[in-house]
């Protein structure tokens, strides 16, 4: 099941709206084959592991490991457990359950019900917590929310005044690497209008190979010029404004408008699920970070410290969290935090 976790990386940032789930093949204690959910309409995990066994006739003897239970509904491909009832697998091994509604318990049902061994709940929390953008979003009917800032050492997230347009880093180049990495991994980034009128930024991926993110700006009263690059409609862009602001969407362009007199954040949150988005990273700065903050709709926070100092500056955000790691990432403090 490890080995399921450790392969199910891979299909972090391809696989949605589908799990990223790993599966791997065991026979007479030898891994004879394994795979991870592909991109959107295409293979599960279960299919690519059993595609890669070169003799499927000793399947009935193996054993598959599955980080998710297997879906048991026809959706883009064939269920699964239908499959793994045809190869006649001796065992089923599944990290957790599925929850969603079409699947939930149906797929142990229909294995059991064709003479199959299911063990269910093998390494589950991490499982779990492999699958958490999913889980969210099934049960939560919320995306996963992360929240990401750099500070300096004491505690400002980028200067009082600076007189040009792009970013001030305060993080070092390998940290802003794996920012792009995070990227590659999430969905969709949002930031709040400050900044893109601040530091016009891209929003997509330059130090990291992948797909760029949907990107969500709020723009109350549509301030942001249309030659800035978040206006490019090289990816898609959501602008949620004021619902009188609201403009007709065109190609890659989107408005959608919320009432910025009441809670924000659980607004926002509703246009993400109409939008079909699992994850969401708020790249804001302190004023949009903390709105999520304050109406407690986050689930995770990636905060880069670094080991200089500012004398003056715009106060990071206010986070009540655990964190549950440090990770020094040369001169800079990696530290991650959950809402428990």
């Amino acid at each position: 099941m490890q080995r399921c976790l450790q392969i199910a990386q891979n299909a972090i940032g391809i696989s949605r709206p589908n799990p990223a789930v790993g599966a791997v093949i065991v026979h007479n204690d030898i891994i004879i084959g394994e795979g991870f959910t592909s991109v959107y309409g295409e293979s599960h995990a279960e299919v690519n592991a059993i595609n890669s066994v070169k003799n499927v006739a000793v399947l009935k003897e193996a054993t598959i490991y599955v980080t998710l239970e297997p879906c048991s509904h026809f959706g883009k491909t064939p269920p699964c457990a239908d499959l793994i009832v045809k190869h006649q697998f001796k065992k089923v091994v599944i990290g957790c359950i599925d929850s969603n509604s079409l699947v939930s318990g149906k797929g142990i049902e229909r294995l059991k019900n064709a003479g199959i061994e299911v063990i269910v709940g093998v390494l589950e929390k991490e499982c779990r917590e492999h699958h958490k953008r999913f889980f969210t979003v099934q049960e939560k009917k919320c995306p996963y929310i992360i929240l990401k800032w750099a500070q300096t050492q004491n505690g400002f997230i980028a200067p009082k005044i600076k007189n040009f347009q792009k970013p001030v880093w305060i993080s070092n180049q390998y940290s802003r690497q794996l920012v792009h990495k995070f990227r590659a991994q999430e969905q969709a980034i949002l930031v709040g209008t400050k900044t893109v009128l601040d530091d016009n930024p891209t929003l997509n991926l330059r130090d990291w190979f992948g797909n760029h993110p949907v990107r969500i700006v709020l723009d109350k009263d549509l301030k942001i010029p249309q030659n800035l690059a978040v206006y490019d409609k090289s990816v898609k862009t959501i602008f949620i404004t004021d619902v009188k602001n609201v403009y007709n969407s065109s190609g890659n362009i989107f408005f959608e408008g919320i009432d910025f007199d009441q809670n924000i954040a659980i607004q926002i949150c509703a246009i993400l699920q109409k939008h079909h988005i699992q994850s969401v990273i708020i790249e804001g700065g302190t004023k949009t970070i903390q709105t999520f903050i304050d109406e407690n709709l986050w689930d995770e926070a990636r905060v880069f410290e670094s080991d200089f100092t500012y004398e003056n500056g715009i106060k990071a955000p206010i986070l009540n969290g655990k964190m549950i790691s440090a990770i020094d990432v040369k001169n800079d403090t990696l530290k991650i935090y959950t809402n428990d």
